[in-house]
């Protein structure tokens, strides 16, 4: 499972269509992230203009692997079909963790696949991203862990982390 925040002009037609489709750009480069919290941290919890909708991609594994064995580090020069970035991990309150969580940064070749091969489904979770928040200003941090979907790191199993 990656994740990606949109504005409803977007989200709403690629979950009709189970697929991204018009108003989507092919030809922008889109960045899909494993990290629930880093998604979250991303677009503050749905409030963001233009990522008031959070959106679970489930994709095969086939072409989460692909991605990463293609990706180049964000910081070379060229132009690869996908970028890699570290960035700190966010815990529920947007403070970094002591570990790394991975953005990739999809471009021409890689979203075309991403598009047409690698989507299985796409989710509407705008709905547990604003549940989540809520248990956070509530100051209930264990209600919302127990929302939070399980993520397992890379490699441990046969799905995408999820």
């Amino acid at each position: 499972m990656v994740y990606q925040a949109y504005s409803p002009a977007i989200a709403s037609p690629a979950v009709a269509a189970q697929r991204f489709v018009a108003p989507f750009k092919m030809e922008r480069m889109t960045w899909i992230k494993p990290s629930f919290l880093w998604m979250m941290y991303r677009c503050g919890y749905a409030q963001k203009e233009g990522q008031e909708r959070v959106l679970a991609v489930r994709i095969t594994r086939e072409g989460f692997d692909w991605a990463v064995t293609n990706a180049v580090e964000s910081n070379i020069s060229g132009k690869p079909s996908v970028r890699v970035q570290w960035d700190p991990e966010r815990g529920l309150r947007h403070e970094a963790l002591p570990h790394r969580s991975i953005q990739i940064g999809l471009t021409r070749e890689a979203v075309q696949k991403y598009v047409h091969e690698w989507t299985v489904s796409i989710t509407d979770v705008t709905s547990l991203a604003r549940e989540v928040h809520a248990a956070v200003r509530a100051g209930d941090d264990d209600k919302a862990r127990a929302l939070l979907p399980v993520e397992r790191p890379y490699g441990t199993s046969t799905a995408p982390n999820a």
